[in-house]
């Protein structure tokens, strides 16, 4: 199968899936950005997170989520989460060569175009660290630039957000516990390297205003996944040029859960409708 069973066309969604609500940090700048584009959400909360799942898992899973939103029409996918961005997205592109698909970058280069003291903290899952698509690009890039990469996997912060417990004492003890010790070691710029942790940035900048008075880059790569997004379907003559757009999301949890995130992450009330894909 090379492409949805029914034909898309620009005014059909794009599809955005992340393992939970992460995500929906990306759909913010594309919703931004393409203020006239009909969404799609996927959060695979049922299964989430999948930051410590096997690759293989991970793959599989993906490529069902992903059927499942061309089931759906959708012209375009995002794949809103960097677990699954390392470990599926070769394989997501090679069953449907047809769709135009952006992945979220663990934001490496840009951390090193940022950074003054050479040295970049990167925090993330430890499946997105542990891939080999990251310590390659990490490699290249620090052979490159002479930046020091500090990958710093953090344990349980996707969990907290999936709850929403944003500014929690329990969440502020786990940054505390993954910021300090990249701040000690010199990293003058910290890398969110997944979707979820936008969510947490103005606590994690009160963790780094306790502990230093340097400034701190946060690198949020959001907005360049945006910016490829638009590049595809502005180049495939997709993009919807006007119009009022439909949000709709789905979970494998529960729609009161996502429906509650994107009231309180983003201010928005979409339908939103609890799923079963195997």
């Amino acid at each position: 199968m090379t492409h949805p069973t029914h034909p898309v066309n620009a005014d059909s969604p794009i599809g955005i899936f992340d393992s939970g609500v992460g995500g929906l940090s990306v759909l913010r700048h594309v919703h931004a950005q393409l203020p006239h584009e009909h969404l799609i959400y996927f959060a695979d909360s049922g299964r989430a997170p999948y930051g410590d799942r096997e690759e293989e898992w991970v793959i599989q899973r993906s490529l069902a989520v992903t059927a499942f939103l061309l089931g759906q029409g959708v012209k375009a996918l995002v794949v809103a989460c960097n677990t699954a961005t390392v470990a599926a997205i070769k394989a997501i592109r090679t069953q449907w060569p047809g769709v135009p698909i952006v992945g979220v970058e663990p934001g490496l280069k840009p951390g090193a175009a940022a950074t003054k003291s050479g040295k970049v903290g990167v925090l993330a899952t430890d499946r997105t660290l542990h891939s080999e698509k990251l310590l390659t690009l990490r490699d290249q890039i620090a052979a490159a630039t002479q930046t020091e990469f500090l990958l710093q996997p953090c344990i349980g912060l996707v969990d907290q957000i999936e709850l929403g417990q944003l500014g929690s004492a329990g969440t502020m003890a786990l940054l505390e516990q993954y910021v300090v010790p990249l701040l000690d070691a010199g990293a003058d710029t910290l890398v969110l390297g997944c979707t979820h942790y936008p969510f947490v940035e103005q606590a994690m900048r009160d963790v780094v205003a306790k502990h230093t008075t340097q400034p701190i880059a946060l690198i949020d790569t959001g907005d360049a996944v945006a910016r490829q997004l638009a590049r595809l379907l502005e180049g495939a003559g997709m993009l919807r040029p006007a119009g009022v757009p439909h949000l709709r999301g789905y979970t494998t949890a529960s729609a009161a859960v996502l429906a509650e995130a994107f009231r309180a992450l983003l201010s928005l009330t979409p339908q939103v409708e609890a799923v079963d894909v195997a």
